[in-house]
């Protein structure tokens, strides 16, 4: 019996071996096509609105929370906002989070006078992502691959702010 239950264990990690290496290449195929795609649209039109390289942008995903969070929680608040306004993320839960960040950090989301700058910068798609980084989420371009990081960061910042709301 023992015989048989080592050759089920090695089928079955040779199978999530296997599996795991078909997820990889699945998802490099994909950002592949992706950068192959923005790049098309890149040098169709010279206007330079894409505002960033394709190896900037795989860049940016690649970097994980660090490259796409917010370095303070009322740009955290602001970003929920835009996210929400451009249809990125959930708005029930997103909203939720962002009245509860506003209301924790005092601030009220109806008076412009009251507003801290990096609130509003977040407002505007400025992710500042801390040791004077910005990513602005407006001029990433609208390819699949800047939709991505857009919805990437989005979602770091919406789980940023449930994670400070904790």
């Amino acid at each position: 019996m023992k015989a048989s239950n080592k050759v089920l264990c090695a089928l079955a990690l040779a199978t999530s071996v296997f599996a795991g290496q078909a997820m990889a290449a699945s998802w490099q195929d994909q950002l592949s096509s992706a950068a192959n795609e923005l790049s098309k649209s890149t040098s169709a039109s010279n206007t330079g609105t894409t505002g960033n390289s394709v190896a900037s942008l795989t860049s940016l995903l690649g970097g994980g929370t660090n490259a796409l969070s917010a370095d303070t929680m009322t740009n955290a608040a602001g970003i929920l906002q835009y996210c929400m306004k451009n249809k990125l993320v959930s708005a029930t839960n997103t909203d939720n989070v962002k009245n509860q960040l506003l209301d924790k950090l005092g601030l009220d989301s109806g008076t412009k006078e009251s507003q801290p700058q990096d609130y509003t910068q977040g407002l505007m798609g400025l992710l500042n992502t801390g040791k004077d980084q910005q990513v602005n989420l407006n001029t990433i371009g609208n390819s699949s691959l800047a939709e991505k990081v857009k919805t990437q960061a989005c979602d770091f910042v919406l789980k940023q702010g449930m994670n400070y709301l904790s």
